[in-house]
């Protein structure tokens, strides 16, 4: 049995390399061509163009604010819905919301696309005129990429809350701490490190989505912080760049995989800091 336990882990592990491997070469010979300076030093990204401009800075920009629009929109409300869960819910009601919360996260990510683009982006445009909004734009891609990441914080988070003792909330009532205070005084610092692996997760999660961003947020490669713009993202550019006739071996290919190694280094680092701080502040209990 353990044999197959470790056999078990070390896919994740073996899925890991194979994908370093695959990213390696092609990046190495892309950066062979194109500076690191050009690289990273221009705001201009057109490498599909005549003539070629490999300024990475619009799609770097664009991942960013597509999920930094996110984390707005998820941290809140996961971590109310977790709070909720975990410290408020009769058992009965955590038996029907948990399992209900969870399946948002089972809903095609194509469908959230498509429902950014048809019905949130001409709603925000009645409601916000003023903000002049694309027809796609960061701003709808960002909120819905959002919703589909509340599960990830609110079912991480709460578990976390749950594993907190009950001394320790009995130990606040006694001292005269009301269950909001208790909750948020008490509980959510106990159950930290939860949380915030939780929360990076659901970031390295909303920084690598691609439907969404493709059809609400659009593929257009422009440098700018306004949500109201179509941008594009390092995810939607692979998806876009990947499913037209690229010459295998031609730079536009190459870059595919740069972009692609770039954005895997980003969610690696996120990753590796939340490891870092759930080791820094985990709380063990007896």
């Amino acid at each position: 049995m353990k044999v197959v336990l470790m056999l078990a882990a070390l896919v994740s592990v073996a899925t890991t390399l194979a994908i370093v491997a695959a990213l390696a070469e092609p990046t190495i010979e892309f950066f062979a061509t194109v500076s690191i300076a050009e690289f990273f030093g221009s705001t201009t990204w057109g490498p599909l163009f005549n003539p070629p401009s490999f300024g990475v800075w619009p799609i770097i920009v664009g991942t960013l604010e597509v999920t930094v629009i996110a984390m707005i929109v998820a941290v809140p409300l996961g971590l109310a819905s977790a709070i909720y869960l975990s410290e408020y819910a009769t058992p009965r009601v955590r038996k029907i919301f948990k399992p209900v919360l969870e399946v948002l996260a089972g809903v095609p990510t194509v469908v959230f696309g498509f429902f950014a683009l048809v019905f949130v982006t001409p709603l925000l445009q009645q409601i916000f005129p003023f903000l002049n909004l694309e027809p796609r734009n960061a701003l709808s891609a960002g909120l819905l990429v959002g919703i589909m990441i509340i599960p990830i914080i609110a079912s991480m988070a709460e578990d976390s809350m749950a594993a907190v003792p009950n001394g320790l909330r009995e130990g606040s009532y006694a001292l005269g701490a009301s269950k909001m205070l208790t909750s948020v005084r008490v509980v959510v610092p106990a159950a930290f490190s939860g949380i915030v692996a939780a929360v990076i997760l659901a970031f390295s999660r909303a920084a690598g989505e691609t439907m969404i961003v493709v059809l609400a947020a659009g593929a257009k490669p422009v440098f700018t912080v306004n949500p109201a713009n179509e941008m594009a993202t390092m995810a939607s550019f692979i998806a876009s760049a990947g499913s037209g006739d690229l010459p295998v071996g031609s730079i536009g290919y190459k870059t595919i995989f740069a972009v692609g190694a770039l954005l895997f280094i980003l969610t690696f680092a996120m990753n590796w800091i939340s490891a870092r701080l759930v080791q820094k502040y985990r709380e063990v209990y007896d």
